[in-house]
């Protein structure tokens, strides 16, 4: 028997031997509102001696693996177009070094770059000490799921998680397929299974992202050995060309077809353990076959039919289609409203995504115009933040969060279950194009962000006018409302009446006498025949 081959038996009696835990904790948890003939039925199976996720076809469900009939789901469900705003994580063994950036793991194979030369000064050749050797750093020892989530809570986020495996093939949660896993290695806790019970527990939405599609190594006699598109390097003399089945494991230097299968058995274990509610893909789909694809979403989305919930799939750059996925674009968002929603991940920071001793953090107020800009073309956003290995959230990016958490819970009316209006806004700042890795841009008090919920409709100015200022919204000219009326003109967080006059011009209100918000502002305008609007 094989290495592996002992790992998955010695793996799947250990599931076997805590299969009354498990269960129990699934009966008392408040993600399952089971009626008594469910329990009987999940004792029967336990009595039966099934695990969770096994037995179960496929195509126990509405949806058949075929794109036709996935296309029936609805890709962006009420929840999501409601929540606006999430927090997730980059985390794991790539947080030990804490050097340069998140692909590190990467570029600490390529000779010459700093990274290398800073792999080799701290940490000797890498003939000696791999990637790998980095594992039983990642302690995790000071990790609270509990705390990790009311601070998520705090922030005002409405979903939230990790990242459970990125590129480098580290698995974040108890896994049987992976031997490289965190409860096996490194921390020894279940941190997916921690984090996804403490954010359920607060009607929160569970994210995981999965970043493993690029792990797949191209061999070394194709060019494409080097390019990114492959995230191990095949190098000789370094782990990443190892013929040890584990390490081949880690560093995706297995054939295809494994990796398909592997591919495909982790994201059943996390759909089947955890239930997650958002999974996000970091690209890379089109080193999967078509079949592997179709696979996944028919498990998935017939699991979540089961469960009784709305799940969220998201995309990269069409990898799958928009019928049955939400569009991402990491570090960028739309330049127009769109008519489907649409998802973007940002990262707390100005440089990597996961934690390095000189991360630098962007202005809250950066942070806070990007979400409203967002949320104004009908998208969402995904914030990233980057924990230390050893399970700390550093104050500073603590406290970028509760202070976005703070504006939150003041103005959030005008963001949490809004809509766009017929245009998402006015002012000197525009995006030139819409789509991945924009360029930062900064935003002025005469930037304006509308959204709407009912007959009610906000204007967002990104920053404070200053007092007894006059603003002009021109979007509300009369000649352009079609008749509607607007009736009353007020400020979230201030009970000073304002004036205002309509005019065909626009809508002029004067600001009041006393500051209430540096980063952005709201006005309250209550209209007529809004509500009609699509």
């Amino acid at each position: 028997m094989s290495k592996i081959e002992q790992y998955t038996s010695r793996r799947r009696l250990a599931k076997h031997m805590l299969k009354v835990e498990r269960f129990g904790a699934t009966l008392t948890s408040v993600r399952y509102p089971h009626s008594s003939s469910c329990i009987i039925a999940l004792i029967v199976c336990l009595l039966g001696g099934c695990a969770i996720g096994d037995d179960v076809d496929d195509r126990e469900g509405p949806y058949e693996p075929d794109w036709e009939s996935l296309s029936t789901y609805e890709a962006a469900p009420a929840w999501f177009r409601d929540a606006k705003f999430g927090i997730y994580l980059h985390w794991g063994v790539l947080s030990v070094p804490a050097f340069a950036h998140d692909w590190y793991p990467r570029t600490m194979h390529i000779a010459d770059s700093r990274e290398y030369q800073h792999q080799v000064e701290t940490y000797g050749p890498l003939s000696e000490f791999g990637y790998h050797d980095f594992v039983p750093r990642f302690t995790a020892e000071h990790f609270d799921a509990d705390a990790w989530a009311t601070l998520f809570q705090q922030a005002g986020a409405r979903f939230a998680g990790l990242v459970a495996e990125h590129h480098d093939g580290f698995s974040m949660w108890d896994s049987d397929v992976n031997p490289w896993n965190a409860a096996d290695q490194g921390p020894h806790k279940d941190l997916v299974g921690a984090l996804e019970q403490a954010i359920h527990s607060r009607d929160m939405r569970f994210v995981t992202t999965f970043h493993m599609a690029r792990n797949l190594q191209i061999y070394a006699d194709r060019p494409e050995a080097k390019t990114d598109s492959s995230y191990f390097p095949y190098e000789e003399g370094m782990a990443t060309s190892s013929v040890d089945p584990e390490l081949r494991i880690l560093y995706g230097n297995i054939p295809p077809e494994q990796f398909y299968q592997n591919w495909n058995a982790k994201l059943k274990e996390v759909i089947d353990h955890y239930h997650p509610d958002l999974i996000y893909f970091d690209g890379m789909l089109g080193k999967l076959p078509e079949a592997n694809k179709l696979d996944f979403l028919t498990y998935y989305l017939n699991s979540a039919h089961r469960w009784e919930r709305d799940v969220v799939v998201t995309h990269k750059n069409g990898e799958l289609p928009e019928t049955i996925s939400v569009p991402d674009y990491e570090k960028g968002r739309m330049d127009e409203i769109t008519p489907d929603p649409w998802l973007t991940d940002e990262t707390v920071s100005t440089g990597s995504w996961s934690y390095t001793d000189d991360l630098s953090l962007k202005p809250v107020s950066e942070i806070l115009h990007v979400l409203i800009d967002v949320v104004s073309k009908n998208g969402v956003l995904m914030l990233n933040i980057s924990p230390r290995a050893d399970g700390t959230i550093p104050q500073d990016q603590q406290d970028v969060l509760r202070t976005l958490g703070g504006w939150l819970a003041a103005y959030g009316e005008a963001i949490y279950e809004t809509r766009p209006w017929t245009v998402y806004g006015e002012g000197p700042t525009k995006l030139e194009k819409g789509g991945h890795f924009l360029p930062r841009v900064t935003y002025t008090s005469q930037d304006i962000r509308y959204t709407k919920k009912g007959d009610t409709l906000y204007a967002i100015a990104l920053g404070w006018p200053g007092a007894q200022q006059e603003v002009l919204f021109t979007a509300l000219a009369k000649n352009r409302l079609n008749g509607k009326d607007i009736t009353n003109v007020s400020m979230l967080g201030t009970s000073e009446t304002l004036a205002w006059t309509w005019r065909d011009d626009g809508l002029a209100v004067t600001t009041p006498a006393e500051p209430v918000d540096e980063m952005a502002v709201v006005f309250k305008i209550q209209t007529t025949g809004l509500a009609d609007e699509n």
